[in-house]
């Protein structure tokens, strides 16, 4: 039986083209990877590749954001789902062909990663417009679902498509479901979105101006998003650069693809359980559960054996999933609609803008004081900055929307119970 959302005709096509887009998407990092080193043999080459990508996104997100919010956000949605249908085709063209050239794969990345810049603030800001307020959290639910379980799946199915026709073709997947996530939001009335009137319009300076104003007047915006900002700082490079060796040394190497699939599979199921759950305070469970994050460092550092460091994945993937649904369904309660996606926008870029500086210096610091060491510190900052939000009563008492009751139908319940 299908959940009531999805018998919304729009909320329907949207949710299917998030669908299709997502599992390409998932698919796609693994086949360009593997693509890229079978065509060059060079490790370099896609490291370059990688951050040709990963640049435009970060450097373009705050036009991106004020796009969304000038321009109805179903129209720019489908103008870059079809233009990354457009630069994936190409890429899959040229490595088809046997024409493998690190400057043209890379200038297509570059293109995919400005689209991609457009779609993060536009995909933030169109799913109130297309259900109530009190349906969001189930809205994000549901699509935390889609996404976990196409991180869970796509990678693995990617692999073996690799495996079996060539990277060509599985990135050539890839573009095929950006072209049927576009036909899908097409479908969408043409309307949706939030469109500034003409006689508001201001320039696009203006607007950034407008959407920084909002976001530092707004206090548990702000310090929710410095709170992600250390977390990946101290977390994205610990994890991904030392996770694989550390565990290597404690279990061998079959581990760590343990614990990413029960990362996985926790969030999956916490992305499936947040959808009946109803808390008055939202965020604040979003946050408290972060804190789980920190179990995979803190078990690596103490260097436990494997059922403990497979547990404590599991557990971070249950916290994971629940503060981004948390914390993606509070912006929407909370924050106007006219610029929901430049606030947005801000949080993306503030937030992630530490990866690179934790991804290159978690390996200096690893020399000088040991990796279980540096594990260790990092699982213990990112438990600080995931709970320190919560010392400001405007993070502690946000109230979640879908449990307060309207005054009127309050009024009426007193009466009737008189």
């Amino acid at each position: 039986m299908l959940p009531p959302l999805l018998r919304q005709t729009d909320f329907r096509w949207f949710f299917t083209g998030q669908l299709v887009s997502l599992l390409g998407s998932s698919m796609a990092p693994v086949a360009l990877s593997l693509a890229v080193l079978n065509a060059s043999g060079r490790a370099g080459d896609l490291g370059a590749v990688l951050a040709a990508r990963m640049v435009p996104l970060l450097v373009f997100l705050l036009i991106g954001g004020a796009t969304a919010d000038r321009l109805p956000r179903r129209t720019v949605l489908v103008a870059a789902s079809l233009g990354s249908a457009l630069t994936q085709g190409c890429v899959a063209a040229v490595l088809l062909t046997g024409h493998y050239s690190l400057p043209v794969v890379a200038g297509l990345e570059f293109l995919n990663g400005v689209l991609a810049a457009f779609t993060t603030p536009a995909l933030r800001g169109l799913v109130p417009e297309l259900v109530a307020k009190g349906e969001l959290r189930q809205a994000n639910s549901l699509l935390a679902s889609v996404r976990n379980g196409t991180k869970v799946f796509g990678p693995s199915i990617s692999g073996l498509l690799v495996v079996a026709v060539g990277g060509g073709p599985a990135i050539g997947f890839d573009a095929l479901t950006y072209l049927l996530a576009a036909g899908c939001l097409a479908r969408l009335p043409a309307a949706v979105g939030t469109t500034i009137p003409a006689a508001r319009r201001v320039t696009l300076r203006r607007d950034l101006r407008e959407g920084w104003a909002r976001f530092r007047g707004t206090g548990w915006v702000w310090s929710v998003t410095l709170s992600f900002c250390v977390i990946n700082l101290v977390q994205t490079g610990t994890w991904q650069v030392l996770g694989p060796e550390l565990t290597k040394q404690l279990s061998g190497e079959a581990t760590w693809g343990f614990l990413l699939s029960a990362r996985g599979a926790g969030m999956l199921l916490m992305s499936t359980l947040i959808y009946r759950l109803a808390v008055r305070h939202l965020l604040r469970a979003g946050l408290l559960a972060c804190a789980l994050g920190a179990l995979p460092l803190l078990a690596i550092g103490a260097q436990l054996r494997e059922p403990w460091l497979i547990t404590a994945a599991f557990l971070a993937g249950l916290g994971t999933s629940l503060t981004g649904t948390a914390w993606d369904t509070s912006m929407q309660e909370h924050i106007p609609s006219h610029v929901l996606s430049r606030v947005a926008a801000y949080n993306d870029l503030l937030s992630y803008i530490s990866n690179p500086i934790g991804q290159l210096s978690v390996g200096p610091l690893a020399h000088a004081f040991g990796g279980f060491d540096v594990a260790t510190c990092a699982a213990l900052c990112y438990a600080a900055a995931a709970l320190l939000p919560l010392a400001y009563p405007s993070v502690r008492r946000l109230p979640h929307a879908q449990t307060e009751v309207p005054t009127e139908a309050r009024a009426e319940g007193q009466a009737e119970a008189r």
